[in-house]
């Protein structure tokens, strides 16, 4: 086959046609090169022939032997279409009978005398007829296999690949597809990644590490083939991670191109904030500015994530940045994803800002400010807002400084949009996350920006006690309720669901907040959710903050929100079918102030996986270490409640499991693309690239 092959139809392989090319299809099988990266899921060590002398019962086990007769019989005579097909073997050591129901047609296919291997659990026959084997996966040996090795099965008698499936296409039929497909087409492909790499770390090359993934030699270990850690999955993991990291690589460089701003502050501002703050910065804090600081000063625009908990302060550090700008004679941009969260921004930059003779304005949704003009002329030095701020009316007359709190709640292009609007030259970005990202996922979700943890809380932050209740133990929570409130705090109370459902047993928000209601007739009890209209919910989050609710119950509307420093008692109902960043984020809503906090989680019967996971919440505030875990028990794709979107997926490598692989392909891919930025000289990789980012990436467009 020529490598043109490679993108034909899968129906022109030997054993498939068009019915079974449907069938395949439904797998994402269309062409011979997408059977190719089709790869198996698990492995079956089929390799080891036992004698049957030494067959027990209840074993699985690979036998061979000579098939002496083969029979078809009707076992009762009441149930005359009840079919049996069985034939009897022996390897010299003794015998073993191999039956099938209602496959009558196998009587063609098996004759005394041939050579057969067979693999399945043996039982034992206490009527008589000895060992036997139900159902077994079969094959008949050419003649020459035992002069030829590699003849043996491709069903038996190996290290056996398991495929996922679908209805109507057997393991048996897929695989001897793929054995197909790889005896025909696997020396078409041509290895993209540049030799000197694969030199450099002992790779083994693209055909050699296609087929033994797909049918391992004798020699691989079982062990590692099923954990995806074998030299040959290393190889195809280093690939994809490879072309991802290309992708990010290709867009950092793109936007290093750019013409930004070489910053050059004098200090005057920052050094008056600093002094009327009440607090000292942290050293995460000072660290994470002088990060910054280096960036605004060079002339390539900025792209850095802060990574920091919820309380860590990294609102401080980018206000800090906002005053750097303003110090050169540029506005600020900050958008939030929320209208109750632009203004809780908007209140607090006022507040530790309205003595340095700066003018903060507010533009959402709700608050369509007719005074634009403030914006457009310049004498808005710093405007916060939510999706509102980029609109086409906006404009400003010298933007130099872009921040994004919660990038994940954004898209890619809402991002881009606001940058178009810094006239001539791009701003500076700097985005925020509460949300605590591993370093092999922010690698991997962010691998275009630079980025910095503030990981170090405020000195004056008592930690919040977590408690894992269950149904018997709700008396207790309503008298920590009672017991709150009487202090003069206030409550959270989360339900995952708004209304009662025939569909599901889980408790609702409506239902809790009228049941709560009732439990506390003497509090304000109010009720929060994503259905409401957003004027709806900023009015009621609005007299929560001013303290007229006691009681705040609510959906997860309320994992970005508003910081409400009198609110030390968050009570999270049915906290097992939470994940654990969102229960994270959603206990950071408490803890605000100076006073002790809790959170307690309400389970409802959890599995052992969900006690794990909520045991990890009570014995840890560390984002962090949260996240790791997270990580570890959900996989990377469900990381997050939203996936970022423009990432493309992941087939083969995981990023948990190849995070040394990941490091390696990042540094190679940054080095690749600042040598040869549109890899003229590697046009196979560049293929590669392409084809892997889709329409995602127009990195060579200009190319």
């Amino acid at each position: 086959m020529s490598s043109n092959d490679l993108s034909s139809s899968i129906q022109y392989i030997k054993g498939v046609g068009p019915q079974k090319a449907r069938l395949l299809d439904r797998l994402g099988i269309k062409t011979v090169r997408d059977a190719l990266f089709y790869l198996p899921y698990r492995y079956e060590d089929r390799s080891s022939i036992k004698k049957i002398a030494h067959i027990r019962h209840e074993e699985v086990n690979t036998v061979t032997g000579k098939i002496l007769k083969t029979d078809v019989i009707t076992p009762n005579p009441r149930r005359p279409r009840l079919k049996i097909f069985e034939l009897t073997i022996s390897d010299g050591s003794g015998l073993l009978k191999a039956k099938w129901f209602n496959q009558t047609y196998l009587k063609k296919l098996f004759k005394p005398e041939q050579e057969i291997i067979l693999y399945g659990t043996i039982r034992y026959n206490y009527w008589g007829t000895g060992f036997e084997i139900i159902n077994p996966e079969y094959e008949i040996l050419d003649d020459n296999a035992e002069s030829n090795p590699s003849a043996l099965g491709i069903h038996t008698g190996r290290i056996v690949p398991i495929y996922r499936s679908t209805e109507g296409l057997s393991q048996k039929q897929i695989r001897n597809i793929m054995y197909s497909v790889i005896n025909s087409s696997v020396s078409a492909i041509s290895d993209p990644i540049p030799t000197e790499i694969t030199r450099t770390y002992n790779l083994p090359n693209l055909q050699e590490s296609l087929s033994n993934v797909h049918f391992p030699s004798l020699s691989s270990s079982i062990d590692e083939l099923n954990k995806g850690t074998s030299l040959f999955h290393q190889r195809l993991s280093f690939d994809e991670l490879l072309t991802l990291q290309l992708g990010l690589a290709a867009i950092k460089k793109g936007e290093v191109s750019e013409k930004g701003i070489s910053f050059s502050p004098d200090g005057r501002l920052i050094n008056k904030l600093l002094k009327k703050l009440p607090f000292k910065l942290t050293s995460a804090q000072e660290r994470v500015f002088k990060d910054i600081l280096k960036d605004m000063q060079s002339p390539t625009p900025m792209n850095r994530l802060i990574q920091g908990d919820v309380g860590s302060g990294k609102t401080i550090v980018a206000l800090m940045a906002m005053l750097a700008a303003q110090e050169c004679g540029y506005q600020s941009a900050l958008m939030a994803p929320t209208e109750i969260l632009a203004e809780q921004h908007y209140i607090n930059i006022h507040r530790l800002v309205e003595d340095l003779g700066l003018n903060i304005h507010i533009i959402t949704g709700s608050k369509k400010n007719k005074d634009i003009e403030v914006i457009t002329s310049g004498r808005a030095d710093i405007v916060i807002g939510t999706h509102a701020l980029i609109q086409e009316t906006i404009s400003f007359k010298k933007l130099g400084l872009i921040v994004i709190d919660e990038q994940h709640r954004f898209g890619v292009m809402q991002r881009a949009t606001l940058r178009r609007k810094g006239k001539g030259v791009i701003p500076d970005t700097l985005i925020m996350t509460a949300t605590p990202i591993p370093r092999t996922l922010a690698l991997t979700l962010y691998g275009d920006l630079d980025y910095s943890v503030i990981d170090e809380l405020p000195p004056n932050r008592s930690p919040i006690i977590t408690k894992l209740f269950s149904e018997k133990n709700k008396n207790q929570i309503y008298s920590l309720i009672e017991e709150e409130t009487k202090k003069g705090r206030q409550v959270y109370v989360v339900y995952p669901i708004i209304e009662e459902s025939e569909k599901t047993d889980l408790k609702s928000a409506i239902t809790g907040a009228e049941a709560l209601q009732k439990i506390f007739p003497h509090l304000k009890v109010s009720l929060i959710h994503g259905k409401m209209k957003p004027f709806e919910r900023e009015d009621v989050m609005q007299k929560f903050k001013n303290g007229n609710i006691h009681i705040l119950v609510s959906t997860t509307v309320i994992e970005v929100g508003v910081d409400v420093p009198n609110a030390t008692l968050m009570v999270i109902i049915h906290a097992e079918r939470f994940g654990l960043a969102q229960l994270h984020q959603l206990r950071g809503r408490v803890g605000r102030g100076s006073s002790q906090s809790y959170c307690i989680l309400l389970a409802y019967g959890e599995s052992a996986d969900a006690r794990k996971r909520l045991e990890v919440m009570v014995k840890t505030t560390d984002g962090f270490k949260i996240a790791e875990e997270d990580l570890n028990i959900r996989g990377p794709g469900e990381f997050f409640g939203t996936r970022q979107s423009g990432m493309p997926d992941l087939k083969v490598a995981n990023l948990l499991r190849d995070a040394k692989i990941l490091e390696i392909a990042r540094k190679e891919a940054f080095s690749l693309i600042e040598r040869d930025p549109t890899l003229k000289n590697y046009p196979q990789l560049r293929r590669s690239i392409e084809d892997f980012w889709g329409k995602r990436l127009e990195m060579f467009k200009t190319a």
